[in-house]
C-alpha cells in the first residue's frame, strides 16, 4: 500500500471529505483557522 486514503470524513468541521494521502512523503495539511485540519490529522486518521 503506497497511499493513506481517507474517505467520507465526518469529524467536526470535514463534511465527506476524501483525501488521498501518500506515503513515505511529508505531507502538510493547510487551510483557514476551523476548517478541519486537526480533526483530520488527529480524529481521522489517529
Amino acid at each position: 500500500m503506497d497511499k493513506l486514503i481517507v474517505s467520507g470524513a465526518r469529524e467536526h468541521n470535514l463534511k465527506d471529505v476524501t483525501v488521498t494521502i501518500p506515503r513515505d512523503a511529508l505531507t502538510v495539511i493547510t487551510g483557514l483557522s476551523g476548517s478541519g485540519k486537526s480533526s483530520l490529522a488527529f480524529d481521522t486518521i489517529y
